[in-house]
C-alpha cells in the first residue's frame, strides 16, 4: 500500500516538472511581452479556489525560482563561478553549494516584489497584513522575474572576455531597469488611479527599498 502510494505521489511529482517544460516559456513570454495582462490575470484569480488557480501559467513564486535558475545556469555556462560560493567568510560560509546560492538569489530578489507589494497596499490605504500583501505580492513576482533574468543574464555577460557579449551584457541589465520601472510605472498608475508622474515616484522607493535590501544581504554574505 505504501509502495502504491509513492508511485501515485511519483507520478503527480513527474507530470509537475515535466510540466514546466511547457509553461515555464509561456508564462515568460506572458510577463515579458504582457506584463500588465499577466498582473490583471493574477488579481483576478484571488478569487478562485486554490486548485484553480494558475491552471494556465506557472505560479509566481515558482517561476522566480525557475527564472533564477535559468540565469544561474547561463553563468554556470560561461564557465563562471559564483563569488559566494567561493567566499568562505563570515555568513557565506552558509552557501557552499549552487543549491544553497539559488536560495539566497531567490530570497534577494524577491525583496523586489515584496516592496513594491507593501508599498501598493500603503497606497490603497489597506491595513498591511499577512493577506493584504499576498496578492499584490504574487502579481509583482511576474516582472521582477523579467527583471531578475535580464540582470543576472546581462551581469554574466558582462563578465565574459569577449567585447561583444560584454556589450550584450551592459545593454541587457539596463534595459531590463529600464523596462522594470516602466512596467510598475503602468501598473501603479492604473490600480491607484494616479497620474504617471505619482506613480513613478512610488515606484523609485519601492525599488530604493528593494535595492537596500539586496545590498544589506549581498554585503552580510560578501565582507
Amino acid at each position: 500500500m505504501d509502495f502504491m502510494k509513492w508511485l501515485n505521489s511519483l507520478d503527480e511529482l513527474l507530470y509537475e516538472v515535466m510540466s514546466w517544460v511547457v509553461f515555464f516559456p509561456l508564462t515568460l513570454w506572458q510577463a515579458l511581452f504582457r506584463p500588465i495582462r499577466t498582473m490583471e490575470e493574477i488579481e483576478r484569480e484571488a478569487a478562485l479556489p486554490d486548485d484553480e488557480r494558475y491552471a494556465s501559467i506557472l505560479s509566481p513564486p515558482l517561476f522566480l525560482a525557475l527564472t533564477l535558475l535559468l540565469g544561474h545556469s547561463v553563468a554556470t555556462a560561461l564557465g563562471q563561478t559564483d563569488k559566494i560560493i567561493a567566499n568562505h567568510h563570515g555568513l557565506a560560509d552558509l552557501v557552499n553549494d549552487n543549491a544553497s546560492a539559488l536560495i539566497l538569489r531567490v530570497v534577494v530578489f524577491a525583496g523586489f516584489p515584496l516592496f513594491l507589494a507593501a508599498r501598493m497596499v500603503r497606497q490603497r490605504r489597506i491595513k498591511l497584513d499577512r493577506n493584504s500583501l499576498q496578492q499584490p505580492f504574487y502579481a509583482q513576482c511576474y516582472p521582477a522575474a523579467v527583471f531578475a533574468l535580464g540582470l543576472s543574464v546581462g551581469s554574466s555577460f558582462g563578465m565574459d572576455h569577449h567585447q561583444a557579449t560584454r556589450i550584450i551584457g551592459h545593454w541587457l541589465v539596463g534595459s531590463s531597469i529600464l523596462n522594470f520601472w516602466i512596467v510598475e510605472t503602468r501598473w501603479f498608475a492604473q490600480v491607484l488611479g494616479i497620474s504617471l508622474v505619482r506613480a513613478t515616484w512610488n515606484v523609485f522607493v519601492g525599488l530604493l527599498e528593494g535595492a537596500t535590501f539586496l545590498i544589506a544581504v549581498g554585503f552580510l554574505f560578501t565582507r
